[in-house]
Formats: structure tokens, C-alpha cells, sequence
């Protein structure tokens, strides 16, 4: 009787753990973002904007280093308040510069916030596409590839990607969708 119970038990349990099996997917968001065509001209002009503040950041460099060059070698001639205002003028320009630096290029700068902006929308409509392929295909765990998870192996039958792009790209004529898979 014991052992029927313990049969009994261990059957009970195996059947249980068949029918609660959640399926698995995995998509790859970043694949994705660069197949949307609205993200790459958003990013192209995310990416124009860098270069504008790096290159206004490259002439207050080169006026820092003229003023500072200039200030070095007229140092012996400069008296009094002369001396004082024109290395008032070089410090303020080195500030300036460490200011601009931080504040557009920081850890919680313009760019970062700026491609936050760019990237939330984005992250919305595939979240929403992905929550709709996960309910046509009973998917219970989706992963994304992208974002640091290691997938050492991945059968292409668990690739959720191009379902995806398919939903996301629904508005964009066969020609754009048939070029953007390439």
C-alpha cells in the first residue's frame, strides 16, 4: 500500500509538472529597433545632434587652449587686476567647458535623456507587440536576447523575432517589410 502511495504521488506529480509547462520564447529588441524604419530616422537625428554639441564642444576646447596659450606666455607682462581677470577668463572658460561636458555628455546628461525619450515609444509598441505574438502563441516566458541574457543555443522554432517585426511592421507595404528582413 505504501509503495501505491508513493506511485501514486510521483504519477500525480508528473502529469501536474506536463500540464503547467510554460512555453519559452525569445526575441532580440535590438534586431528589431534597427528594422523600423521610424527608429533609424529618429536615432539619425539623435546622432546629428551629437555631432552639432561635440563639435561646440571642440571649439570652446580650442578656445580654452588658445586663451590658456596666450595667458601663459603674456603672464610675466600682466600686473595687478590685468593678471587676475585674464586667468579669471581662462578658468571660467576650463569650467565651462567640465559644465558642458557634464551636463550634455553626463551619466544623467541632455544625450542620455534625449535617447531615452528617443527609445521609450519605441519600447512601447514592440512591449505591446510582443505581449500580442505572446498571446497568439501561448508563450508564458519571453526573453530578450539583446539585453545581456546568454543564449549559448536557440533553436530558430523559439525565435519570436520576425513574428515581432511582422506585427510592427503591419502598416508598411510588403516591399519595405520584404527589404527590412534582409
Amino acid at each position: 500500500m505504501k509503495n501505491f502511495k508513493t506511485l501514486f504521488v510521483g504519477f500525480a506529480i508528473f502529469a501536474f509538472s506536463f500540464s503547467n509547462a510554460q512555453k519559452v520564447g525569445v526575441v532580440d529588441t535590438n534586431y528589431i529597433l534597427d528594422k523600423m524604419p521610424q527608429y533609424q530616422e529618429a536615432e539619425a537625428r539623435l546622432n546629428s545632434q551629437i555631432d552639432t554639441w561635440e563639435q561646440e564642444l571642440k571649439n570652446l576646447q580650442t578656445e580654452f587652449d588658445q586663451k590658456r596659450s596666450a595667458f601663459e606666455n603674456e603672464k610675466v607682462l600682466l600686473i595687478g587686476d590685468q593678471l587676475k581677470l585674464r586667468e579669471k577668463e581662462v578658468l571660467d572658460l576650463d569650467k565651462n567647458i567640465k559644465t558642458t561636458t557634464s551636463l550634455r555628455f553626463g551619466k544623467t546628461g541632455e544625450i542620455a535623456q534625449l535617447r531615452a525619450n528617443l527609445v521609450q515609444p519605441f519600447q512601447d509598441q514592440i512591449w505591446t507587440a510582443i505581449k500580442t505574438m505572446s498571446d497568439k502563441n501561448g508563450l508564458g516566458i519571453i526573453f530578450d536576447k539583446s539585453n545581456d541574457v546568454n543564449v549559448i543555443y536557440l533553436k530558430k522554432s523559439y525565435d519570436y523575432t520576425d513574428k515581432v517585426l511582422d506585427i510592427l511592421l503591419k502598416g508598411t507595404s510588403e516591399k519595405d517589410k520584404k527589404s527590412n528582413k534582409k
